[in-house]
């Protein structure tokens, strides 16, 4: 309503062009709505008015921002909601299934066991494809999920990375994340050798 006010009233045009009346202008709307709360009507002003069209929240937006300087597309899950899901050191210890861990001999390739029955692939992109540049095609070829659904291997997924730096870090901040309330527990695959560990549950039988 405040901005149409200039086309209906042609004799107030002049006060129009003084800058310092649209703030004063602002100010009334906001004194009005908010008469009892001196701190958010001052907050406005300062805003120059606007601040009351974007709430509080904004700084929230501001430290995501921060938090995905790392390029991560937004596709990928961020970093933030990696750690904001994982268990820590203290709740690992509670799980049978951290207990006896090892990372294993650092290599490209990683293992994940204690996935939920719903867990798909897409899931498993939606985590490890943020240590991926899927800009360079040799890294996109090098990205390999094989999750396995039947068996014994059953909740269970090998995937491949690009390189050692890249499953390191993946194996640092996924391990004890928990995906369908399930802990996943990831370590450095045994076989760095691609394509060949699908065949070891065929071996194991």
């Amino acid at each position: 309503d405040v901005f149409e006010q200039p086309q209906h009233v042609g004799h107030r045009k002049i006060e129009f062009n003084i800058t310092t009346d649209i703030p004063a202008v602002l100010q009334i709307n906001s004194e009005k709505e908010e008469k009892n709360d001196l701190y958010a009507a001052t907050e406005e002003i300062n805003n120059t008015g606007f601040g009351r069209i974007f709430p509080a929240p904004s700084s929230n937006d501001k430290m995501e921002t921060e938090e995905e300087e790392d390029e991560i597309p937004s596709e990928f899950i961020s970093r933030r909601d990696l750690e904001k899901n994982r268990l820590s050191r203290e709740e690992m210890e509670k799980f049978s299934v951290f207990k006896n861990y090892e990372p294993g001999d650092p290599n490209c390739r990683i293992y994940v066991k204690n996935l939920a029955k719903q867990v798909q692939e897409k899931d498993l992109k939606f985590i490890f494809g943020r240590y991926v540049n899927f800009q360079s095609e040799e890294e996109r070829n090098m990205f390999d999920i094989r999750l396995m659904k039947e068996g014994r291997m059953k909740g269970q997924a090998f995937i491949g990375l690009p390189n050692e730096k890249a499953a390191a870090k993946a194996l640092k901040e996924a391990n004890g994340y928990v995906l369908f309330e399930k802990p996943m527990v990831v370590q450095f695959a045994r076989s760095a050798r691609p394509k060949q560990d699908a065949n070891e549950g065929k071996r194991k039988k």
